[in-house]
């Protein structure tokens, strides 16, 4: 591969984002600076922390970023647990962005644990 572009778990992580944008945009005004703020940063975290990594050259550092990834993934996760039960948009609105995390955080573990074995 050439390109940070062209690993699937990065294009799954940026469909990821646009769905949390959706999904945020039924948050109450008064959530704008709150957990509005917080679930933004850690899903744009997510395909950020991959694409570095990726133009690291050594693969330390990659797997380094991959696990940054995976911690802002978990840390997205909570914030979507918290919102859902404080009610901040209908729990349907919720599905698609829980199922798109779930398929990112299983090919960021997939990838590390690749990169891990590889001598």
């Amino acid at each position: 591969m050439q390109s940070y572009r062209e690993l699937l778990v990065w294009q799954k992580s940026i469909e990821l984002v646009a769905e949390i944008y959706k999904l945020i945009s039924h948050f109450p005004k008064s959530e704008l600076f709150a957990l509005t703020t917080q679930v933004r940063r850690a899903a744009v975290s997510i395909p950020s922390n991959i694409a570095e990594g990726y133009t690291h050259k050594h693969k330390a550092e990659y797997i380094q970023f991959l696990r940054i990834a995976f911690g802002s993934g978990a840390e997205l996760e909570t914030q979507l647990c918290i919102a859902k039960k404080v009610g901040l948009a209908e729990e349907k609105l919720f599905m698609i962005s829980d199922g798109l995390l779930s398929e990112v955080m299983r090919m960021l573990n997939k990838l590390q644990s690749s990169l891990v074995a590889k001598p």
